[in-house]
């Protein structure tokens, strides 16, 4: 049976995603040509957005990273991914041309690690901080243009890259064996770990299965392709509209998988079995989804009203709170579509790391308090 969580919230109402249509999603909306923005316009920082407890301020626009992340951020296409250990707080992310980057735990300095050349002129569409079961930490890149997964250290060394399965690669759903018999191509759009396995979203793709692989040794780092995939292209429970971002709830073994036609949260256990679906907004299209001291933060490609910019939404547990506007309400003119975000709790306060597409673009917001 379907389980179904519902949002409630003040403003508006959410209704179960069986009363209302199906959005139909093209995907050659994140795919066409980029529409570059030649003047940024400084925000006004007084300016707040969100309700109740949860309003936020501009804290740090683009100005605030290194000339080499302003250079490239118009193209960004990604997301971001904090490490969460103990006594850590950093958050990474990837642009072409750059490579990997780190902001500091409090947000106020920025760190350009030295990249392998693969990876650092692929697109990384998100990051992913994991850590072995002897506790090693390491980042993964899943990169949807060229069609494979970097994994590095902490400090941009490769260590694995995980290729493309072929022909010969046995997986479970003979769907899933077909599609990659018939040439068809593996174009990841996230990835996450649990317990010594790789799970791999694949929503740029007609294929929209979660994959997996099994890490196989730990030194060297090697991984391999496992016979586990589940979900697929639907509007059933636990299908894709289009499997996007893909995480693990900090503390949890429960995977969490952005569905962005279907306006939903999608929830498995680690062997693939569906919990529930987190049904959200009606068109809002939701990219990525990540968890901070019980509070959630949703990314959305679009909102209900198109001419608002999308919308950020943020959860306290299953319950959606308040909704910062970016474009609307901050005046932040090139976020018109959210593709990812991270939510951070600092000395008391909320703060949220965003990144547009099309244009891309990079702010981070401060709670007001």
């Amino acid at each position: 049976m379907r389980q179904v969580v519902f949002l409630i919230f003040a403003i508006t109402f959410i209704t179960v995603r069986s009363v209302y249509a199906h959005v139909t999603e093209h995907h050659s909306t994140e795919t066409g040509s980029f529409q570059f923005v030649a003047h940024h316009e400084a925000p006004d920082m007084k300016l707040t957005s969100g309700q109740g407890a949860l309003k936020f301020k501009v804290l740090y626009t683009r100005g605030h990273f290194p000339v080499e992340v302003v250079a490239a951020i118009d193209k960004a296409h990604g997301g971001f991914d904090v490490d969460r250990r103990e006594g850590k707080g950093e958050t990474y992310f990837a642009l072409p041309g750059v490579g990997i980057i780190q902001i500091s735990a409090d947000l106020k300095t920025t760190r350009l690690i030295e990249t392998p050349a693969g990876l650092k002129e692929a697109n990384a569409h998100y990051t992913t901080v994991w850590e072995t079961s002897a506790g090693t930490p390491y980042l993964s890149f899943p990169a949807n243009d060229v069609g494979k997964i970097f994994t590095t250290t902490m400090d941009g060394k490769l260590v694995h890259t995980l290729e493309a399965p072929d022909a010969m690669t046995d997986f479970k759903h003979q769907a899933v064996n077909t599609y990659f018999s018939e040439g068809g191509k593996f174009v990841p759009t996230g990835v996450t770990h649990i317990d010594g396995m790789l799970y791999v979203t694949t929503g740029y793709s007609d294929l929209d299965y979660i994959l997996s692989a099994k890490l196989t040794s730990l030194e060297p780092l090697e991984a391999s392709w496992y016979p586990l995939a589940f979900g697929g292209r639907g509007d059933e429970p636990g299908q894709f509209g289009t499997g996007h971002h893909i995480t693990v709830p900090y503390g949890t073994n429960r995977l969490d998988a952005s569905d962005r036609a279907n306006a939903e949260i999608e929830r498995y256990s680690p062997d693939g079995t569906y919990l529930e679906t987190l049904s959200l907004i009606k068109g809002s299209f939701p990219c990525s989804i990540d968890y901070e001291a019980g509070y959630a933060v949703v990314a959305s490609l679009f909102g209900p009203n198109r001419e608002k910019g999308a919308p950020l939404y943020i959860l306290e547990g299953n319950n959606l709170v308040s909704t910062v506007m970016l474009k609307e309400e901050l005046g932040m003119e090139t976020f018109q579509h959210l593709h990812g975000a991270v939510i951070r709790k600092i000395d008391g306060k909320f703060y949220i790391i965003v990144q547009s597409w099309n244009p891309g673009d990079i702010v981070i917001l401060k709670q007001v308090m």
